[in-house]
């Protein structure tokens, strides 16, 4: 039994309000259960220098942990001086699948970057930002397209991620803390909405796993996948 209680096959809730940022062209706010990530995402009418004079455009992220988002506070990542290798592996992970469903040439020379601050932890943050930054980045391309800055939609399909792991023995999707802390194995799983791979990150917690079960986690994600660009659909008007 889970300790949430949920069959091995279900998601925690999973809550996307849009809107929630009266200044940034596209904003939302993801919940997983209790872990709750606010994303926004603004446009700039600049590249990078390596992307200068090319015709093309970039998307890109940022991940941070409000202090008090786990049991106790931790220091502002500002405040050390330095970003931890956890948020930059995260930050450059959302960048990376947000480029797999974009045509950045039909953003032309501007920049798209994606806010997602964790409010609340209680496992899979780096996938909730990442379902949250589709929803963010959806409706801010649909904003400019609206204003007649870009004439061709970029977006070429949805993105979504989900972890999946091996708890007590058994295939579960969509890990909380208290799974994830003591799973004996887990993968983050990035899929389009049309079932492409974008990104597996799979690792033996506490002892290896075999293809079997690597299989069974693949097929939970493809479900809760299609569940979550259901449920992306549904937040941005399909």
């Amino acid at each position: 039994m889970r300790p949430s209680e949920r069959a091995p096959d279900m998601l925690r809730q999973v809550t996307l309000e849009t809107g929630v940022n009266r200044y940034a062209e596209g904003s939302c706010l993801v919940g997983f259960g209790h872990t709750k990530v606010l994303v926004t995402a603004s446009v700039d009418e600049t590249v990078p220098g390596f992307l200068r004079g090319r015709g093309q455009g970039w998307v890109t992220a940022e991940y941070g942990m409000l202090p008090r988002a786990t049991h106790t506070r931790g220091r502002r990542e500002a405040a050390e001086g330095k970003q931890s290798g956890r948020t930059q592996e995260i930050q450059r992970l959302v960048g990376r699948s947000m480029r797999a469903v974009v045509d950045l040439k039909a953003l032309g020379e501007r920049q798209i970057t994606l806010d997602c601050d964790v409010v609340q932890a209680d496992g899979g943050t780096r996938t909730a930002a990442i379902t949250g930054a589709w929803v963010a980045l959806r409706i801010a391309t649909r904003y400019l397209l609206a204003e007649g800055v870009i004439a061709k939609d970029p977006i070429l399909d949805q993105v979504a991620a989900v972890s999946c792991g091996i708890f007590s023995g058994t295939p579960v999707l969509d890990l909380d803390y208290e799974e994830d802390s003591s799973a004996e194995a887990d993968a983050n799983f990035v899929l389009t909405g049309t079932g492409d791979i974008v990104e597996i990150q799979a690792t033996g917690e506490k002892r290896g796993f075999s293809q079997a079960e690597f299989e069974a986690l693949f097929s939970l994600a493809r479900k809760g996948i299609a569940d979550l660009c259901e449920l992306q659909r549904q937040a941005t008007g399909g």
